[in-house]
């Protein structure tokens, strides 16, 4: 249940300015949610869960990630 768009911000350098691209890979989720750098599995399934409103997987912390992610400016 997860579409996912892949773009070349060379070849489409308007998408790279509004999403404010500035390092690769950037992941944006719902335009809510912006990830810079590659992360783990668990951070991004945080951050999936984030930007939809579902609580956070259960046994995990705030703690484990920390400082993992680029929160939205």
């Amino acid at each position: 249940m997860v579409v996912a768009d892949v773009v070349e911000v060379q070849e489409f350098s308007q998408l790279a300015q509004a999403y404010h691209v500035m390092g690769v890979p950037k992941t944006v989720i719902n335009d809510k949610i912006q990830i810079t750098g590659a992360v783990t599995e668990e951070v991004l399934l945080r951050r999936l869960l984030e930007a939809v409103g579902d609580e956070e997987p259960e046994g995990e912390s705030e703690e484990v990630f920390s400082g993992q992610t680029t929160p939205i400016a």
